[in-house]
């Protein structure tokens, strides 16, 4: 199986009040990260069989953006895995729910998501020390219980190789 991690992208300040905090938006720096992540993803041939949330609204929201980007048609959903208290045995038993899927993204919350990556690809079953930015991804290949990261990329890293290649392609009016 493939697995995705993607962290929820920028949602500006966190609120004292939890509940208020659960219903958390994107910020607009949130927004952009998500194309760019959702654009690379697809331009990498990403297909998903299935797309798994946190509850709470800036990882619906990232996983409804990127999906979009994917061509994802599938019906997003969500599991209490995914939410920020959740531990590694929760996160297993959501992996257990879609082993017969072929590949799918995860959505969630550091530190646990981080957490999460890094049991995974750890041989040894300590934690790799690993820490997904907002909005970044890792793609995962699993085995059974673990698995071998692939690759990891933030969305500041997709901005700046977007902007190169749109300079790039411009054309050069400083030559004569």
């Amino acid at each position: 199986m493939i697995l995705y991690f993607l962290r929820h992208a920028s949602a500006g300040e966190h609120f004292a009040n939890p509940k208020k905090d659960e219903k958390r938006a994107l910020d607009k720096e949130g927004i952009e990260q998500c194309g760019y992540i959702g654009r690379a993803l697809a331009a990498l041939d990403c297909q998903v069989d299935a797309i798994v949330s946190s509850p709470l609204k800036r990882c619906t929201q990232t996983a409804s953006l990127v999906g979009n980007e994917l061509g994802y048609e599938g019906k997003l959903q969500i599991d209490t895995g995914l939410r920020p208290e959740a531990g590694l045995a929760d996160f297993r038993k959501l992996l257990e729910k879609y082993a017969r899927q072929d590949a799918i993204m995860v959505v969630g919350h550091n530190p646990n998501l981080s957490q999460f990556l890094g049991a995974i690809i750890s041989d040894s079953g300590c934690e790799a020390s690993l820490e997904l930015k907002k909005g970044a991804v890792a793609k995962v290949e699993m085995r059974r219980t673990s698995g071998t990261l692939q690759w990891c990329v933030t969305p500041k890293v997709l901005r700046t190789l977007y902007e190169t290649a749109v300079e790039s392609s411009r054309p050069n009016t400083s030559r004569k």
